[in-house]
């Protein structure tokens, strides 16, 4: 019994001075991180250990590589379902203050606009204020004020212009 331990602890120290640097390789060469990998390939000898019993040299070499593609397939999974949840949580989060912080900018720009806005000539005022804010058709406010397509057109035309320019530089 004393000969067979000695034979397996044989096996896994001299495995580990053999392939210790060829499973880092391996594990970094599939996670793409190299501190992460000497970690795992730590793992993958302290998980050897639990097989020692049914070790022998010709196949320690396949046990060490099955348990390497083993722990690298939980380390995906455990940091795909990581970053799935921290995704998850930074959506949530950059949604809410994206919420209010949006809230506060179309506050600030449609101040911005009607101060604008009191600076057009009536007629212009009044006929942007109801495109733009009551949502009349240029139709409708043609037949409300009495005045022809075109000149509703031309007065909303150039309100929206000087307004385009006026948030421009203010964005």
């Amino acid at each position: 019994m004393e000969n067979a331990t000695d034979r397996s602890q044989s096996i896994i120290v001299d495995s580990y001075v053999e392939y210790y640097s060829r499973v880092v390789d391996f594990i970094t060469y599939r996670i793409n991180n190299r501190c992460e990998a000497e970690d795992l390939a730590q793992d993958v000898f302290v998980r050897l250990l639990e097989y020692r019993q049914i070790l022998c040299k010709q196949t320690v070499k396949h046990f060490i590589y099955t348990i390497s593609r083993n722990i690298i397939t939980d380390y995906l999974r455990r940091y795909y379902k990581m970053k799935e949840i921290g995704s998850y949580l930074y959506d949530e989060i950059a949604s809410s203050t994206n919420d209010v912080e949006e809230n506060i900018l179309a506050a600030d720009i449609s101040r911005l606009e009607k101060g604008k806005l009191s600076t057009f000539p009536k007629q212009r005022k009044q006929i942007y204020y109801l495109s733009r804010f009551e949502a009349f058709s240029i139709d409708d406010i043609a037949s409300q004020m009495s005045l022809e397509r075109r000149t509703v057109e031309c007065h909303l035309y150039i309100a929206r212009r000087e307004m385009r320019m006026f948030l421009k530089q203010c964005i």
